[in-house]
């Protein structure tokens, strides 16, 4: 290990380097991009993708490092903000086994380091710098609940959680840079020129970099829990005391764990100036620990400047559960005290019922009725849009098999416009994940159908090779980027309350949409404006009435769409109701408010 990278957490200082970037007032102003920095650029040169390329791709190339790395992420920058994101979502940059495929990230090795495939910590800092100078949030992805593959169970046998049995602990794994062959017998097992090897296996032998865990106070095999791994992943406790596959689960009840997590994750924040933290499986983690995190991160970003420091995490579950862990106070166990939990989490409620809404699968009743959950949970349900952030694509579909993205086997590309453009005109704050401005369609057995390179090389998107994906002009790109501007200017959008729009087919009779290809409209409402938005999730012109608010847009007023050409319709009075007639093209969206 490098003599300027720190070997135990007593060696690390929290004095950030330099004047702090400051945190946005409003997590809602900003317009996320999720990305897998392994997979999105390596700063190569290759040619433009154009249809007709042949599909020469070789499927087994998915599960390995592809090559992407900081500096490319910082080379495309431009191509992020020019999309209308404000804030890039970068996966776990920390150091992995260097004898593993774990490009994701999320098997950590050494929390106080970049992991060099991705480069140094230089070009982190150069990477929030030049993000930074272009109004550009960044957001790491950080994991507490486990550590990479850097133990074994007694005789590197797999175990499983059993009853809730503690098992003993193994060895470290450590890596020689050796021929195999001199340690073919000895080995338990051997990739490549690498080979684990049991500690105290050779005489002498002192734990090196590329061995075990790091910092060292990680090196206890007491913080971890050796209860096995999860076979249920429904079973409580289970899924919060067992490992993740061959991952190995902390025990974050422990406060020197969690206090070992708390001082490894401040550093990153005086050392790279980051804007905040997405926590992975946040339900893997006791909620009082998950809180008593947050508020530690919270206050230390406080402290220096960083007032609004962005805290979301990953909480599977329906909007009961993720409650727990949003909005309200977790209770710290043995205390009478109080700390805030995330300030936010992943919608997956409404990624699971989006997508079949949009594609006229499901009637958008169930749209509606989670949406009118939130008018119990939240006293305040325009603010609810501060608890969530929202998704149609992205890199781990838990529940959802196989795996695919949202335009996989869809002949129809504007649909993922109708999804992206509903995550950025309602509550939410939204997130695209990289490749869907681009119609990337993977899907298939396995994650890596929806993790496909960027910048092309051996795992390129629709099955190619060698050619990269960041053209401007495609026209699912302009075309959201075009609706993340107008959101940009349009406050209602942001923080308006909403509300869903009945319709009529003739003008007369009014309700809500009864099946899945109708018009579905919806309203954000700030103060005294309103503003409209009608989507035909129809593959044929629709031309519906809707439903608008009276007082606020009343009829004689006009409308215009801030979409198109700028089209205006008049506002009408029917049946005690205002109401606008919109003319729609298949699966086009408008956003209308008063000219």
């Amino acid at each position: 290990m490098s003599e300027k990278r720190p070997h135990s957490l007593k060696e690390v200082k929290f004095e950030p380097l330099g004047p702090v970037f400051p945190s946005p007032p409003d997590w809602r102003d900003q317009f996320l991009y999720h990305l897998l920095v392994d997979r999105f650029n390596d700063g190569g040169k290759r040619e433009p993708y154009r249809p007709g390329l042949p599909r020469n791709r070789d499927d087994a190339a998915g599960e390995g490092w592809q090559g992407g790395n900081l500096k490319g992420v910082t080379e495309k920058l431009d191509y992020i903000s020019d999309l209308g994101c404000t804030a890039v979502w970068l996966s776990p940059i920390f150091k992995n086994r260097i004898e593993l495929d774990t490009y994701h990230g999320y098997g950590i090795q050494n929390y106080l380091e970049v992991d060099p495939r991705f480069g140094s910590e230089e070009d982190l800092k150069e990477l929030v710098q030049q993000a930074h100078r272009e109004d550009i949030r960044v957001i790491l992805d950080v994991v507490l609940n486990h550590t990479g593959d850097n133990w074994a169970y007694p005789e590197d046998d797999v175990y499983y959680y059993w009853e809730g049995v503690r098992f003993p602990f193994g060895f470290w794994r450590q890596v020689d840079e050796v021929k195999p062959s001199l340690w073919r017998e000895e080995c338990k097992l051997q990739i490549g020129d690498f080979c684990l090897r049991e500690e105290g296996q050779e005489a002498g032998a002192e734990l090196e970099s590329e061995d075990a865990v790091w910092p060292r106070e990680f090196q206890n095999q007491e913080w971890y829990r050796r209860k096995g791994r999860i076979r249920n992943w429904d079973a409580f406790p289970e899924t919060r005391d067992g490992d993740f596959c061959s991952l190995k689960e902390l025990d974050t009840s422990n406060p020197q764990v969690l206090g070992a997590l708390i001082d490894s994750f401040k550093r990153w924040i005086a050392v790279a100036d980051v804007d905040g933290y997405r926590l992975d499986a946040a339900k893997h983690i006791e909620e009082s620990s998950t809180a008593i995190f947050c508020n530690a991160i919270r206050e230390y970003a406080q402290s220096i400047g960083k007032k609004n420091f962005f805290l979301f995490g990953e909480v599977v579950g329906g909007d009961l559960f993720i409650d727990q862990y949003i909005g309200r106070n977790a209770r710290i166990p043995g205390t009478n005290e109080r700390f805030p939990s995330l300030d936010a989490a992943l919608d997956f409620p409404l990624w699971s019922i989006l997508e079949p809404v949009i594609k006229g699968f499901e009637d958008p009743a169930a749209l509606r009725q989670r949406y009118d959950r939130f008018r119990g949970l939240y006293a305040d349900h325009g603010r609810a849009g501060t608890y969530f952030v929202t998704f149609v694509d992205n890199h781990d579909q838990i529940g959802r098999s196989p795996p695919a993205r949202f335009l996989h086997n869809d002949s129809y590309q504007k649909q993922a416009v109708l999804a992206v453009g509903y995550l950025l005109t309602s509550l939410g704050i939204p997130c695209i994940y990289y490749g869907t401005e681009q119609g990337f369609d993977g899907g298939g057995n396995g994650d890596r159908y929806i993790r496909e390179c960027m910048f092309g090389g051996d795992w390129g998107a629709f099955e190619t090779t060698g050619h990269h994906f960041f053209n401007q002009d495609h026209h699912l790109y302009r075309e959201i980027s075009r609706i993340a501007e107008i959101r940009a200017g349009e406050p209602a959008l942001r923080y308006g309350r909403q509300y869903f729009r009945e319709i009529s087919g003739n003008g007369t009779d009014f309700g809500h949409p009864i099946d899945g290809t109708c018009t579905l409209a919806y309203s954000r409402i700030l103060d005294d404006e309103e503003i409209l938005m009608a989507l035909n999730l129809d593959a044929v012109p629709r031309s519906d009435f809707v439903t608008v608010d009276r007082n606020l847009t009343p009829a004689g007023s006009e409308m215009e769409n801030l979409l198109g050409q700028k089209r205006r319709v008049e506002v009408a009075s029917a049946g005690g109701r205002s109401t606008v007639q919109v003319h729609l093209e298949g699966h086009e969206m408008a956003v209308l408010k008063l000219a």
